[in-house]
C-alpha cells in the first residue's frame, strides 16, 4: 500500500462517518462507500479494501439495525431469510475473489455501482 499522508487517521473517520451515514440513510455504506474511498483516498489494493471493509461494516450494520429496529423498521422473517444465505454467499464471494484477476474485480464493481446507478435514476 502506497504511503499516505499525515492525515490518513482523519481519512479514515471520513470513510467511516459517510459510510454510516450511507447505511443508516440508504441501508448501505460497506461495498458502495467503504471500498471505492479505501482504494482511492488510501491507495488500497481491492482484496484489502474489501476485507477491511467487512470488518468494519459488523460495526455499521449492527449498530443501523439497532437503531433501525428501535424505529419498527425491521421485518425478522424477512432478514433471516436473507441473511443466513448471505453468509453462504460471502464465502463463495471471498472464495471466488481471491480467485480472480484485481483488475477483473474492480472492472465487476465499476460495473455493479453504474448499473444500480442507471437503475436508480432510471426509475
Amino acid at each position: 500500500m502506497p504511503a499516505v499522508p499525515g492525515n490518513r487517521p482523519l481519512r479514515l473517520v471520513a470513510i467511516g462517518t459517510a459510510a454510516g451515514l450511507f447505511s443508516g440513510i440508504f441501508g448501505v455504506g460497506g461495498g458502495s462507500v467503504i471500498v471505492p474511498l479505501l482504494v482511492l483516498w488510501l491507495g488500497y489494493e481491492t482484496r484489502e479494501a474489501t476485507g477491511t471493509s467487512l470488518a468494519a461494516i459488523i460495526f455499521v450494520a449492527s449498530f443501523a439495525a439497532i437503531f433501525q429496529a428501535a424505529y419498527g423498521n425491521v421485518n425478522y422473517g424477512d432478514a433471516l431469510l436473507i441473511g443466513v444465505p448471505a453468509v453462504g454467499g460471502a464465502l463463495l464471494g471471498t472464495w471466488l475473489q481471491q480467485r480472480l484477476d484485481t483488475r477483473a474485480i474492480t472492472l465487476m464493481f465499476a460495473a455493479l455501482l453504474i448499473a444500480s446507478a442507471a437503475e436508480l435514476i432510471l426509475k
